[in-house]
């Protein structure tokens, strides 16, 4: 009899049949196989927003060699990955090639281990249609805002531009972060602070100033500072009391989707996408020496926190064997996951913690092993014994002739017990200032090493980071995180926002293009409604909603929405700064703007219609031609690569895939072209080259 089963990724198909023998024909799908075409709209808004589905062009003839495999084989089973996008998936797979949807054709791997592939093989199930119809909800919300809104943020701001369901609420947050920072005025506050050595020791502890006879208090002047440290120059200073105690430091929990994205930015420095890209690798399997092709890890797209009892079992019998029986907690540890996470999954962790970091490296990418290493060191740490610290907090009491008397505090700990932390701390930027402190008693009279006040200025809030929006997303419930990459990288590319270094900073055109959203259509980017949405999808999803009533309610309050927005806004046309340029318009002398046409960019003179004259918008390197001397500028080939020409072309006919740079040789004095990791020059006959200078990098 045979058996076909059907992937998404052909990375899969080498570790399944491994596994499941020669019986099973194995083939992929290449993710998604049908979906709207761009053209146009594609939703019948009068017929229940029906979606009209198509071959994906390019796929035509994959599919076509999956109709053929599934026409020769007895049973077919649809293996695409275990979400609803998966479950979407197979649906359009079934749909296209005539399988029975009655029949349990379904099977899902939470992880493609042995174990994994067997359960899944071993219950197969009827395909999902809530899953189904919550994918394809979203699908149909998202393209009725990106057809009926973009067109309408294009014709207002600039031409191709984009709006979206959760993307514009991304960088709404953005743009709202920025206006705060400018918004900020920093107050001044004072820290007077001081150095101590205990008697009959070398080395001081520090402690700050928190009060006087009179209680609390918090200098906000230098004048104020000035009077203390005066009453300060002769005191003595005695400790005045020592309290000691204990606390426990709980690990974190396993990963999911989102911490593990918030982590690998934070402690590996990956951005979204590269995090999400290797933990598919580990997922789908690695050929590891010793024990042939495995998946590493368990399905990475979850925010549930569950493990199942047989990993736990294992991870306590690997850590009573590797660290002892002391570093198991007094009683299991279980973690609850959000209320409106969705349980279908586990927890990201690795599918034999016996297999360590160290043993699989030698098989990994550098990338693929820092991933894993980091799951795996946070899944065991995160059933191990609490960390036990000992803290002290000592009161200094600055005494004078009389009543006044100034206090100074500080606190720290010691580490009783390093538990969990022995593999795995916490992340090194939540941690307390604490610090270890000497031995201190009662009465000890300290000797006073270092007095100063400090100014100091209330500083704005951050711009975000990958992982802080990330995380910021995943608190105000917008989006999912399996969607948080893409939605990152849509954002950048889209030039909505800018990294600088590793924090993203809003664009003038994404700064009006909010302000726009935000005016015109405030409950679209509000992320309230937005989560409201999401919301409503998972009830979608759990069978409790019917899906085409959401779109109807959705769509009428855009058209709505957008109908008013379009009276308001007639006849209004927003100008960005960064498209203005200095340059006359040479037949009527106003100063002509950047446009974004079909084919990029272009200058076009403000007058139009009066005046409809248009040039090519050239962008100057600032190298010169190692030709013919002139200007070397950026140009753009009919496939829209960038490459580099002279701009006395076709006088000169010089051009290059090297980038320009602003070094200058040594040798005959022309430009120098990076080439590789080279910078070189072009001029015939020269030939010199000099290793490039190296960037760093904080971006990941």
């Amino acid at each position: 009899m045979s058996k076909l089963i059907i992937v998404e990724s052909p990375t899969k198909i080498k570790t399944i049949k491994e596994y499941l023998g020669k019986e099973y024909e194995i083939t992929a799908s290449m993710g998604h196989v049908r979906d709207l075409p761009a053209a146009k709209l594609n939703v019948d808004v009068k017929n229940d927003f029906e979606p009209k589905y198509a071959v994906i062009k390019g796929k035509e003839k994959l599919v076509k060699e999956l109709k053929a495999a599934v026409d020769k084989s007895d049973e077919v089973y649809l293996a695409t990955d275990p979400d609803r996008e998966g479950e979407a998936i197979s649906w359009h797979l079934a749909t296209l090639l005539d399988i029975d949807m009655n029949k349990p054709c379904r099977v899902t791997f939470n992880e493609i281990t042995k174990t994994g592939i067997m359960n899944g093989i071993a219950n197969p199930h009827k395909i999902d249609m809530d899953l189904v119809n919550a994918q394809q909800a979203r699908r149909i919300l998202d393209r009725l805002v990106g057809y009926r809104i973009s067109p309408f943020v294009s014709q207002k701001i600039r031409r191709g531009l984009s709006a979206g369901r959760v993307q514009s609420v991304a960088v709404r947050l953005i743009v709202d972060r920025e206006e705060e920072i400018r918004a900020f005025k920093p107050e001044e506050y004072w820290t007077i602070d001081a150095k101590f050595t205990p008697p009959g020791a070398r080395k001081s502890f520090q402690a700050s100033f928190v009060g006087d006879e009179t209680g609390k208090v918090k200098p906000e002047t230098k004048e104020q500072v000035d009077k203390y440290l005066a009453r300060l120059e002769k005191s003595t200073y005695t400790v005045d009391s020592v309290k000691k105690g204990t606390r426990k430091k709980q690990p974190a929990p396993p990963f999911i989707t989102s911490t593990l994205q918030q982590d690998a930015s934070r402690r590996l420095g990956f951005q979204t996408k590269r995090t999400m890209k290797v933990a598919q690798e580990l997922y789908e399997g690695v050929e590891i020496k010793g024990r042939g092709q495995v998946g590493l890890i368990t399905y990475m797209r979850t925010d549930s926190l569950r493990i199942s009892e047989e990993a736990r079992a294992m991870t306590t019998e690997y850590i009573k064997k590797a660290y002892g029986e002391k570093y198991l907690p007094e009683k299991p540890r279980y973690f609850k996951s959000r209320n409106n996470a969705q349980d279908a999954h586990e927890a990201i962790r690795p599918t034999d913690v016996s297999l360590t970091p160290e043993e699989a490296k030698a098989s990994l990418t550098s990338d693929q092993y820092k991933l894993y290493k980091l799951i795996w060191q946070r899944f065991i740490a995160s059933l191990m014994a609490s960390c036990i610290q000992n803290t002290v907090k000592v009161e200094i009491k600055a005494a004078n002739t009389g009543n006044e008397f100034c206090m100074f505090a500080t606190s720290g700990y010691t580490v009783k017990f390093d538990g969990f932390t022995v593999l795995y701390d916490v992340d090194v930027e939540d941690e307390e200032s604490d610090s270890k402190l000497p031995e201190l008693s009662e009465k000890d009279i300290l000797k006073l090493k270092d007095l100063a006040g400090n100014q100091h200025f209330t500083q704005p809030p951050a711009r975000f980071t990958e992982a802080s929006l990330v995380k910021a997303l995943e608190e105000n419930g917008v989006g999912r995180p399996s969607t948080y990459a893409s939605i990152i990288s849509t954002i950048l590319s889209r030039e909505y926002v800018a990294r600088e270094g590793k924090l993203l900073k809003p664009t003038e055109l994404g700064e009006a293009t909010t302000t726009l959203l935000k005016d015109k259509f405030p409950k679209f980017v509000n992320t309230k409604f937005t989560a409201q949405m999401e919301n409503q999808l998972d009830e979608v999803s759990e069978g409790k909603l019917e899906y085409v009533g959401i779109i109807r309610e959705f769509y009428d309050d855009l058209e709505g929405t957008l109908k008013k927005a379009k009276v308001e806004m007639e006849g209004v046309k927003i100008q960005l700064e960064e498209d203005k340029t200095d340059i006359p318009c040479d037949k009527c002398g106003k100063m002509m703007v950047i446009k974004t046409g079909r084919f990029g960019k272009f200058l076009a003179c403000p007058g139009y219609p009066e005046c409809k004259n248009t040039k090519p918008l050239i962008q100057e390197t600032g190298a010169t031609c190692p030709k013919c001397g002139g200007n070397v500028i950026q140009r753009k080939s009919k496939r829209g690569y960038v490459f580099y020409g002279c701009s006395n072309y076709p006088d000169c006919d010089f051009s290059t895939w090297d980038t320009p740079t602003t070094e200058k040789c040594p040798e005959c004095g022309n430009s120098l072209f990076k080439h590789k990791s080279l910078n070189v020059c072009l001029k015939d006959g020269c030939g010199y080259e000099v290793a490039a200078p190296r960037k760093r990098s904080n971006n990941g």
